[in-house]
């Protein structure tokens, strides 16, 4: 497996694995802007794009995963791990934020085994379903 920064060439493959940026414009500008930016991270597996995750500074100035997506047929195959080892690695030792909903327990498990502590509850985003606030220190 391996992690890199998304290019151009990239865009379709990160398009295809996330399933709002087929109906929804602004996520594909988010995305576009993300890669633009050098913010847009993937992981490829058998020399095909399994997964991606997006990088910003929008949560209080500070590091935040704000999106993990590992194409289904990938899930469980050490994408997401590898996706956020390099996340870690881009923001060289600082705090790093992220969160997920309540009822996402894989990502949690997730979060969980690579060391990331429980750093918040954001109620009434998704009705019945708190985002919950994850952070890993250096």
């Amino acid at each position: 497996m391996r992690t890199r920064h998304a290019g151009t060439l990239d865009r379709r493959a990160v398009m295809a694995l996330d399933p709002l940026a087929a109906t929804d414009l602004v996520r594909r500008e988010h995305i576009d802007a993300a890669i633009a930016a050098r913010r847009c991270l993937v992981a490829e597996k058998d020399g095909r794009v399994a997964g991606y995750a997006l990088l910003t500074r929008n949560f209080y100035d500070r590091d935040f995963l704000e999106l993990l997506i590992v194409a289904e047929e990938a899930r469980r195959g050490g994408v997401g791990s590898a996706l956020l080892a390099a996340a870690e690695r881009e923001v060289r030792g600082r705090v790093l934020f992220t969160s997920t909903n309540e009822s996402n327990a894989p990502m949690r498990a997730l979060l969980a085994k690579r060391g990331y502590a429980p750093s918040g509850r954001i109620e009434n985003l998704d009705p019945g379903d708190p985002e919950l606030v994850f952070v890993k220190q250096p």
